[in-house]
This record gives C-alpha cells, sequence and structure tokens, in this order.
C-alpha cells in the first residue's frame, strides 16, 4: 500500500440511521459520509481523497496501542476500543434511529475505561463532493461550531461538543484530558432554529444512544431464522435495514461511490441507486426472515415504478433513484484523487439508460414472491404487469448489457434469457394462482420458445455447459442462478455439467470469478504466487490496467465475486453436496471483515474490494444460509 493514507477498504464499520450512512475506520475516523440522504453529495470523503476530501477524526493520543472494533450485539451501534499500557479508550458511534423517526444527527462519544488519556478531534466537512466553499463559526463559548455551506445546496451544520473547540483550518478542533470514568460528546446535525433541534435537550445523547440501541435490537429480534448461523445472518439483515430508505422504501446497492474493483484501475462505479434487479433477491430474503413490513414497502417502491413506466423496453429502466428519479447522469470527479489512486471517481452511473431486459424475470420473481408468502396482486399493478410481459413476448431476442452491465456492446446472454423465461413463467403461475386475466396462450409460447431456444442456442458442447451468450465458449458465474429460479433442476446432469465448467475455469478454492476470457484464470492465479507487491497496482502490474476486458469493454482486471461465490455455495446445497456446500460456505464467512461485513469483490490476499458494504452479497449469504440449514436439518446432519 502507498504509505498510510489511505486504510484498507474492509477496515471500517458502517453506521446509519435510514436516511444516510457513514463509514467509521479503525482509527476513529469518518472517511465517508454522505448527507442527508445516501445519494445526497458528501460531507466527508477522505476514503476517496487522504488529503482534501474533509474526515471526522476523533482518537486517543497513544504512543502504541491495538485497536478492536465491533458492534454492541444485535445493533448497528459501533464501538471502537483503543488499549495500550497507558489506559484503555473507546467510542461509541450511532446516529439516531427510532422505528417512528430519524434525527439526522450523527453522535460519538468517546470515554476513559482506564487511566488518564489525552484525545484529539477534529472536525472537517467538505461540501458537494469536497467541490463547496464554507464558513465556519465557532461560538464564544466553545462548545458549538457553524459551518455556513456558502455554494451548494447542502444544508449547513452544527457541530456540538461538551469540550471547548477552536478554529483549526476549516475545521472545529479540541484537545483534551479524560481521566478514567469520564467522558465527551460530540453531535453533528442539520442547521435548524434552537427550538426545532432535538440535541438542546440535555439529557439527549444519552436518551438518543437508549433508543437507537433498543431499535436496533427490536428490530432484528423480529427474525424468523433460527438456523446454524444466526449471528452472520442477523449482521446481514442489519446491514440491508442500514441500506433501506425509511422514506421511500427503496434499498440501495451500496452506500458508497468510486471504491475500486482494481486498485489503482478505473473500475470504480457509483451504486448509491436501487437495482430492479435485486427486486427479488431482497424480498426472497426479508421475507424469508420475516421482516414482511419492509417487503411491503419495498413492493410499494416497485408498484410505483410499474405505474410510471411507458411501453419503450417494456417500460422499466434497470435502476433508480432511490425516490424513483430516472435520470442518473454519469460524471466524473477529477479534483479527488480517488482511493489509493483509482480514479476516475465517477458519480451517478450511465448504465441507467442500458437495455437489460432482464429486469422483468427479477420483477416478476419479486412480485411472486411477495404474492405467495406477504398478500395478493392488486388490480392496477396486474394491469401494468400484463402490458410489461405482452411486450416482452414480442422482444425477448433484443441483444442487451446483461446482469454485468458491459460497456463493450449488447449482446444475447444466458442470464438475461433465463430470466425472461422467469417472467413468463411467474406470469403465468401467478394468473393460474389467482384466476387473472391474461393472455396465456401467448404467454406459455414464448416462455416454451425460451426455454427451447436456451437449450439449443446456449449449450456448449465441447465444454458441455451453458455459456455466457449464444455461441460464445467463456463461462460466466451468472448461470449460477439457473437452479436457484428453479429453470432447471439442481441435479439436472446438464447442470451438474455446468457446475464442474464453473469450478474448472472460474473457482479459486472457494472463491468465484464472474467471468474470465478463455486462459485467464490460470494467469490470475499465476498472479497471486508472485511477492507482495507485484500484483497489487506496482509499476510491473500495469499492463492490467491498460487492458481491455473483451468480455466487458471496460479496461482493468478484477477480483472474485463473492456474491457469486455464496450463489456457488447455494447451488451445491441444493444438488445435494451438503458437506462441501458447508465446507465452502463457512470458508466464505472467514473472508468477512471484522465486523461481518462483505464488499463486492475480493483481491488476491483476500482484501475487500468495491464499493462497501454490498447488499448483493448479503443478500446471497443469507440465501445460501437459509437453504444450507433446512437442507442439513432435513438430512440429519449434525451440527
Amino acid at each position: 500500500m502507498e504509505d498510510n493514507k489511505y486504510h484498507p477498504i474492509g477496515n471500517y464499520g458502517v453506521i446509519g440511521d435510514l436516511e444516510t450512512v457513514a463509514l467509521v475506520g479503525m482509527n476513529g475516523s469518518i472517511d465517508f459520509m454522505c448527507f442527508p440522504q445516501f445519494d445526497s453529495p458528501t460531507i466527508f470523503a477522505a476514503l476517496l481523497d487522504s488529503d482534501g476530501g474533509g474526515q471526522f477524526e476523533l482518537a486517543p493520543l497513544l504512543d502504541c496501542s491495538t485497536t478492536k472494533q465491533l458492534y454492541l450485539p444485535d445493533s448497528n451501534v459501533l464501538l471502537t476500543r483503543f488499549l495500550s499500557d497507558e489506559g484503555v479508550a473507546e467510542i461509541s458511534d450511532f446516529m439516531h434511529a427510532t422505528a417512528e423517526r430519524s434525527d439526522g444527527v450523527l453522535i460519538r462519544r468517546v470515554k476513559t475505561v482506564h487511566g488518564v488519556i489525552r484525545y484529539r478531534m477534529c472536525c472537517s466537512p467538505r461540501f458537494d463532493y469536497a467541490r463547496g466553499a464554507h464558513h465556519l463559526l465557532v461560538d464564544k463559548e466553545g462548545f458549538r461550531a457553524y459551518f455556513n455551506c456558502v455554494n451548494s445546496t447542502q444544508p449547513d451544520l452544527y457541530l456540538h461538543s461538551t469540550v471547548e473547540m477552536t478554529e483549526c483550518e476549516g475545521g472545529a478542533a479540541a484537545e483534551f484530558v479524560l481521566p478514567a470514568g469520564e467522558s465527551a460528546t460530540f453531535m453533528l446535525e442539520m442547521a435548524r432554529p434552537e427550538d426545532q433541534s432535538p440535541t438542546q435537550s440535555p439529557h439527549y445523547a444519552i436518551d438518543a444512544f437508549k433508543d437507537t440501541l433498543n431499535f436496533w435490537r427490536e428490530w432484528v429480534s423480529k427474525s424468523s431464522y433460527q438456523g446454524r448461523w444466526r449471528e452472520i445472518v442477523n449482521r446481514s439483515a442489519l446491514v440491508l435495514k442500514l441500506l433501506t430508505s425509511r422514506r421511500y422504501g427503496s434499498i440501495i446497492a451500496s452506500p458508497t461511490f468510486g471504491l475500486p474493483e482494481e486498485i489503482g484501475g478505473v473500475r470504480n462505479w457509483d451504486y448509491r441507486y436501487t437495482w430492479i434487479r435485486d427486486s427479488s433477491f431482497t424480498l426472497y430474503a426479508l421475507m424469508r426472515l420475516g421482516f414482511t413490513d419492509e417487503a411491503h414497502a419495498f413492493m410499494s417502491w416497485l408498484e410505483k415504478r410499474c405505474e410510471e413506466s411507458n411501453t419503450d423496453y417494456g417500460g422499466l429502466q434497470l435502476m433508480y433513484g432511490i425516490d424513483g428519479r430516472h435520470h442518473l447522469t454519469e460524471i466524473e470527479l477529477p479534483h479527488l484523487e480517488g482511493y489509493m489512486k483509482s480514479s476516475p471517481v465517477r458519480i451517478g452511473n450511465g448504465a441507467y439508460s442500458q437495455t437489460q431486459l432482464d429486469i422483468y424475470g427479477e420483477l416478476m420473481d419479486s412480485v411472486y414472491i411477495h404474492d405467495k408468502l406477504g398478500g395478493p396482486i392488486n388490480y392496477d399493478m396486474w394491469k401494468d404487469l400484463t402490458r410489461i410481459l405482452d411486450w416482452l413476448t414480442d422482444n425477448w431476442r433484443t441483444p442487451d448489457h446483461g446482469i454485468w452491465e458491459v460497456r463493450g456492446g449488447e449482446k444475447e446472454f444466458l442470464f438475461t434469457r433465463v430470466m425472461n423465461w422467469v417472467a413468463l413463467d411467474r406470469g403465468v403461475r401467478l394468473a393460474n394462482k389467482r384466476s387473472l386475466p391474461a393472455p396465456l396462450a401467448k404467454w406459455r409460447a414464448a416462455r416454451d420458445d425460451i426455454y427451447n431456444d436456451i437449450f439449443e442456442n446456449f449449450w456448449n458442447d465441447e465444454l458441455q455447459a451453458f455459456t455466457q451468450s449464444k455461441g460464445s465458449d467463456v463461462m460466466d458465474a451468472s448461470c449460477l442462478v439457473m437452479p436457484l429460479v428453479r429453470f432447471i433442476g439442481p441435479r439436472d446432469p446438464r447442470w451438474l455439467s455446468t457446475l464442474r465448467a464453473v469450478e474448472k475455469h472460474l473457482l479459486s478454492d472457494s472463491l468465484v470469478y464472474r467471468y474470465l476470457p478463455p486462459g485467464e484464470k490460470e494467469k490470475t492465479e499465476a498472479k497471486l504466487m508472485m511477492p507482495p507487491g507485484v500484483a497489487d497496482g506496482s509499476d510491473s502490474d500495469k499492463s492490467s490496467k491498460s487492458t481491455v476486458n473483451p468480455l466487458d469493454g471496460i479496461h482493468g482486471a478484477e477480483g472474485t465475486f463473492s456474491m457469486c461465490s455464496f450463489w456457488y455455495v447455494e447451488c451445491l446445497s441444493r444438488s445435494g453436496d451438503l458437506q462441501q456446500a458447508r465446507f465452502l460456505f463457512e470458508k466464505m464467512l472467514g473472508y468477512a471483515n471484522h465486523l461481518g461485513l462483505y464488499g463486492e469483490e475480493l483481491g488476491p490476499r483476500g482484501e475487500h474490494l468495491g464499493n462497501f458494504p454490498q447488499a448483493f452479497t448479503h443478500l446471497a449469504l443469507i440465501s445460501a444460509a437459509f437453504d444450507l440449514d433446512r437442507r442439513m436439518n432435513e438430512s440429519g446432519m449434525a451440527g
């Protein structure tokens, strides 16, 4: 790594209030936070520019200490503990939230457990992705700082402190000493009149801590999962709840943008949006765990997207803003250095305008799941879905950009074709189950044509496997959903043969690449044998960053996809290989960070890459845990 400017992506915890989140490093620094919402501009972005991005530092001044970070059990209240010969210090970080409201207040409380310890705090926000200027005013008593944003639509900020602060290079700073048993509190909130600010209560921080802790514990206690991996499943559920918008019911893919899939590379995307593709996986996970309120809220969000759709491409985009907005224009932020010089840093996501026909399969699967486990579909949505499926019956042969949102041209992708089959299959099933009016003969005919097309045109005789696109010889891990969506039996000979091809071409121990050009797996594994520094962004590894991947049209390489690794586990479970499925599942659990969180990918040394934490990874974990646990119980397996 380049000196100590940037900490590993996996060295962060996440806190939030169902409106936004903050990433807290093991050193006590908040290095990423959008405000006031998930997709608002950042106020802290040191994770993407260590010098100019802005951060909220808080830490003891100790000569030598070790750090531990943990969540208070069954909550999203984060505790960072510093241990040294001089004493023990703790920082509690959370954002106030209850079942009824979020106050929009970030609370940081530092306490000396043992010894007499000196601390330093420096809150240096940089508004509007570090593009906006601000004025700072610390009141004469030194207990409140006012950050006035002068050229952005972001709200101004107040920082309240129980210790005296001073101005320091655009930030509010303090150095103070706390003996054992004493604490100091800092509260950052949107500027508002004093009579409207909840922080004016002298006991607000203590009451907010109790309220927030109780809220998370009461929420996760509703989980119906009582299986073998309850702790990590509940942690994944808590992550998904953190990424849920209280206001809109939508769930974002990840709360960050610009974190690289390859250190020093260009694969740096903005994931602070809601993908239709995630819908069925999200609803499945939430409904299976008993979180029906969240599932209903997300379903309502999906209904609104169907209502406002038109006839172009079936009427739906593949992704939306959390509020349902359609335009997510992608731009670059050249003033930000990027995590370890991984540039460009992008906001917005140009893929929103791509053609991706698989989304209709995920949409219909989510409707089917909700109808089965939540409540029957209403008349108006069925009308919208009938129109969409009618369009699909005429257009399912259209090439698109696929699940991985490639930028190298449209193809006829296997995953898209399978999800087209799912869309029509679930439509037929739903119409029959609820006696709903539908052109069933037309839908069945198209569904059957798609089924035959997949077996005739996406099967590679030489590989004895279903491949990425029509006529290709490339394996793609997205094929792992085929038995998960019940397109093919998990023990069908053609499927087992495909699974073996995935293992040969994409599996590295317990980790799965999403796709690789032929022969690339051997090159990738050879890099893992190189000394540290050779395959992690050094000059000798520049060639991979300047090469366009022929499978997606984007420069650079990437790590293994944790979501695909959990899909692989579930495929093993469904095929009956429970011992191997459990072995690989528990190995995958070992790649979580110290708090049980996962990014999008894992790098050559098991480091987390891509945006963090990643909802889809945690969704796949929940699904694999649920299926494996159930099948182990049915088979009478011990443990």
